[in-house]
């Protein structure tokens, strides 16, 4: 939804700051009150479920289920082809399952099938995974578990900009980043414990999110939209809408690129975090027991910060300063292993990190909410939006192994992470129509 922000009252911003689409039909009623409350207070577990996924997965069970099937040698390596192939295909996986929810027709809604039907996909397709022994077989699995999990999540992200009015969604989106920040570091604390039993901990991931996002759909049904009129799919149209348009939709162009970089920061360094403890810090075995205060550390820092900045920006009218501001102490915070190659360096840098993206998460999301190019298409650009997210996600592993494999070793990972976060914060400075 385009216009600024105006400040805490209930409702939209005026029709005159809305060009695009103030004359387009509402397909779902917003919610206040009693049901918004109720409805967020069901998002936050149904987004802490699927991000526990993303924490505990990548990072630590995938890591030592590649560690024990190639060994020593291969782990870097092997780690980044999978991670890098799961990760582009969510990056076709969210938009495509935007599009596809945005012209469903049902007695459900558009959003609700595809919500169930792709967590159940994801679950299924992670507990296989924990019964593979070989690594194509792990590779197939988890793209599967990109698959289902993305055509969950990207319905799921289009809630807000359908039912929940503007001025609410900075609370709103505080609660998904607080989800989300959450789910992946306890994720990370979950990983660890179960170290040494990753198939019932992908079987305990699995079941977690199925019910959580089974509960959000029946306790927050969506109206039927049998009667609506089902938008064309044009394939021309939508490969080109795969990437936002600078000239058509500036601010959509700038909050994606600034998601993008922001996201790069992140996942250099913290996607090979284990990797890291173990041979930069010097820990070797005993890096596994040091996940869980780094997962701590990284939850103090987001407590306040999600809980704090995403109702203040709503209550301040402004975005984009929460913005800018979380993307660069992201930024800056990667270099402290550089300075501190200590574990005392790590824990501050997943703090100040914690702090940083708790912000981020929540008030990025609120922003983008209203930069979205058109009501008729909310999913499919909040999948777009989420490439930017997955991007990151496949280039890291591939940019961080030939940067870890080469003379710069682990050290050059900080410095690059830390220009990409300022680079993100930069691109948030040229949103025009939100504050």
């Amino acid at each position: 939804m385009h216009g600024p922000v105006t400040g805490p009252t209930e409702g939209p911003p005026p029709p005159s700051a809305l060009p695009d689409i103030a004359t387009e039909p509402a397909v779902s009623p917003n919610v206040t009150g009693r049901p918004l409350r109720r409805m967020m207070a069901c998002a936050a577990p149904a987004h802490l479920s699927v991000a526990l996924v993303w924490g505990a997965v990548p990072s630590i069970l995938l890591a030592l289920q590649i560690q024990r099937t190639v060994g020593e040698g291969a782990k870097v390596g092997t780690l980044a082809l999978v991670t890098t192939v799961g990760a582009i295909v969510a990056m076709v996986a969210q938009p495509v399952a935007g599009a596809v929810s945005d012209r469903t027709r049902s007695r459900f809604g558009r959003r609700t099938p595809w919500i169930v039907a792709g967590a159940l996909t994801g679950g299924t397709a992670l507990i296989a995974m924990g019964f593979t022994r070989s690594v194509p077989a792990v590779l197939a699995a988890w793209c599967f578990v990109h698959i289902g999990y993305n055509f969950a999540m990207g319905p799921l992200s289009a809630v807000m900009p359908d039912r929940v009015p503007a001025a609410q969604r900075g609370k709103y989106a505080a609660v998904l980043g607080l989800g989300s920040m959450g789910g992946s570091l306890l994720g990370q604390t979950l990983g660890a414990v179960l170290e040494d039993r990753i198939t019932p901990a992908y079987v305990l991931l699995a079941g977690l999110s199925i019910t959580a996002v089974t509960v959000f759909v029946l306790v927050n049904p969506d109206r039927s939209n049998q009667d609506m009129p089902r938008e064309p799919f044009r394939v021309a149209e939508f490969v080109r809408g795969l990437l936002p348009h600078p000239r058509k939709h500036p601010d959509f162009f700038w909050v994606f690129v600034g998601r993008l970089c922001t996201y790069q920061s992140y996942f250099l360094v913290l996607g090979y975090k284990l990797y890291i403890l173990q041979d930069y810090i010097g820990l070797g075995d005993e890096a596994i027991s040091h996940v869980p205060a780094l997962a701590g550390a990284g939850v103090a820092g987001i407590l306040p910060s999600t809980l704090v900045c995403g109702p203040l920006s709503d209550r301040l009218g402004r975005r984009k300063p929460f913005v800018v501001a979380s993307a660069t102490l992201v930024g800056c915070a990667m270099l402290v292993p550089l300075a501190v190659p200590t574990t005392a360096g790590m824990l501050t840098m997943a703090f100040l990190v914690g702090l940083g993206f708790g912000c981020f998460q929540g008030v990025d999301t609120a922003l983008i909410s209203q930069v979205l190019p058109s009501q008729k298409s909310f999913a499919r650009d909040l999948g777009v939006v989420n490439i930017a997210a997955a991007l990151p996600q496949a280039l890291a592993p591939a940019v961080a192994a030939a940067v870890v494999l080469g003379p710069g070793g682990y050290q050059a990972l900080f410095p690059a992470a830390a220009a990409f976060g300022v680079l993100g914060a930069v691109a948030v400075l040229r949103v025009r129509s939100v504050r």
